[in-house]
Parts: C-alpha cells; structure tokens; sequence
C-alpha cells in the first residue's frame, strides 16, 4: 500500500509544520484539533509558513497557496480520520493525554489505517496497546523547522510489522525528509539522544547561577563554530515542550528537573515561548546571537 491521505492530530508547533511540508510535496492533508480556536489558530500559523517556505526554499506563492488548498480543518476526530492511510499524532508530550487520545483514535479510525507518533520523549511500546493495533504503529519524529532541518526518524517497535515500516520510511522520503531508520527503541531517537543533554546541562548552568543564557550560548558557539547555542536551540523548539519533559521527570522525584522546569515556567507565563511568539530567550525576527558583535 502506498500512503496518500494523512491527517494530522495537533496543529501546534510541529503539527502545522508537519501538515504544511506533506501538503506541499502534494498530499491531501486533514489537521484535527481539540476546538475552533485552536483550529483558526492553526490556519494563522499554516498561513505565515508560505512566507517561510518562499524565503528559505525559494518556493512560489503558487506553489504554498497550493499547499494551503491542500488542507482541511476538522474539530470532529472520526471525520478527520475516516478513509485516511496514515494519522499523524502531534499532540502535547504528556503520556496520559497521548494515551487517552489512541483509545479513543483507535475506536473511530479504519482497520488499516496507519498511527504515528511525533513524540520526543516517549517510546512508541509505551503507547502501542493503546492503539488497539500495535502492528500498525510506530514512531515517526521530526526536528523543528522541517522544512530546512528535514530529518525523518522513524522508529520501529518489536510488534511494528516490516510493511508498515517501510510504507512509513517511503512516505517520510515523498514528502522531501531525510528517512532515517531506527530498527531498535531508543529513548530520543538519534537527535534528542544527543541533543536533550545539551540543552539539559545548558538550562542547569543558568538555573545554579553559573552564567546567563546568552554568556553560554556565546561560549558554544565560540568554542564549536556551531550557528546557534542551546538557549537559541531552546528557542527554535518552543518552551513548552521542554517544560513538559522537565515537569515529568520532576514528578519522578527529580528535584534539579523541578528547578529548571519552573525556570522555564517564568518565560512560558510572560508568554514568551521563542521565536513562535516572537520572544524566548532572544527577541525575534533580529535575536541578539546574530548581530556581529555577539562573539566578541
């Protein structure tokens, strides 16, 4: 079977980008969320991508207005999903919410419909009973700005069957990422696994009082050459998510995790998530790591 329908479930961050990039590279694309406000939310979000898309890949404004015709918004779960070959799920990185929705999914979605997880934390097993049907599930994680960092992990579990994972690798590979096959479960995949203590250690130096953020953002770049530092990284991904991450290793006692997550808190309550709302750590469209006097 060859995926050509999709629905995408969560318009966030990540969900509208997911939608947009398939929808670009010619699929028929059904974003679901929770409510009306989310879903005109996500009509905003998807909107300003053509501008992206035109300014970082020099696409036409006929071909993103085409993108756009290519979407449809649903507030209704079973009509989103009915007669779709593929549901993408793109929704906040809480187990119990993610839990509850699959069962849910599961009753409302066709039998030989395919279930991908975007999660980041979360390894597909953990979900795959919910589902109802575990041979037909697996994970499939993108980084921020898909339509420049197009990395597609796709990660199988042991019950994932060998024809859904590679309808799912083809499918990444259609839709212009780069597919990389993960054959065993790994916490992170390959990104976040080496990504997440970065970040991790980053938040710890500030939260201790070691340096502020933008005096080890400038430390990393100085020292690897690399274009951004953690907190602009941090930025890049949305606060929210990593707020997430770190409430839940805070509930399994992890003290230090509770400091930094309620360090995050205090950005997330001014409304600044990043470059999503325009401020994080850094102000955009012109944050302060790309002025030429930052490395000095």
């Amino acid at each position: 079977m060859t995926i050509k329908t999709v629905a995408v479930c969560g318009s966030g961050v990540l969900g509208s980008q997911i939608a947009f990039q398939t929808a670009f590279h010619g699929f028929d694309v059904r974003v679901y969320d929770v409510g009306d406000e989310a879903v005109t939310r996500a009509r905003a979000t998807l909107e300003g991508l053509q501008e992206r898309y035109q300014q970082d890949l020099q696409a036409t404004p006929e071909q993103t207005r085409a993108a756009m015709e290519r979407l449809t918004f649903f507030t209704e779960l079973a009509e989103a999903v009915r007669g779709v070959d593929l549901v993408i799920e793109a929704i906040p990185e809480v187990f119990d919410i993610k839990r509850d929705f699959y069962h849910k999914l599961g009753e409302v979605a066709d039998p030989d419909t395919i279930f991908a997880t975007n999660t980041s934390t979360l390894l597909p097993s953990d979900l795959m009973e919910a589902t109802g049907r575990p041979g037909r599930f697996l994970a499939l994680h993108f980084a921020n700005q898909i339509w420049l960092n197009n990395t597609a992990e796709i990660m199988r579990t042991p019950r994932t069957d060998d024809a859904v994972f590679d309808q799912v690798v083809a499918f990444a590979q259609d839709i212009g990422m780069v597919a990389l096959p993960l054959h065993k479960e790994q916490p992170g995949y390959i990104l976040n696994t080496l990504l997440v203590p970065l970040l991790g250690a980053a938040l710890e130096l500030v939260v201790k009082g070691v340096a502020d953020p933008h005096t080890v953002d400038k430390t990393w770049m100085v020292a690897t050459g690399a274009p951004r530092g953690p907190f602009a990284i941090l930025d890049v991904i949305g606060l929210t998510t990593p707020y997430n991450i770190n409430m839940a290793a805070a509930a399994q006692g992890d003290a230090g995790r509770g400091a930094v997550a309620q360090y995050l808190k205090s950005y997330i309550d001014q409304g600044k998530l990043g470059i999503a709302t325009g401020e994080g750590f850094y102000s955009y469209p012109n944050p302060a790591y790309l002025r030429e006097d930052f490395l000095k």
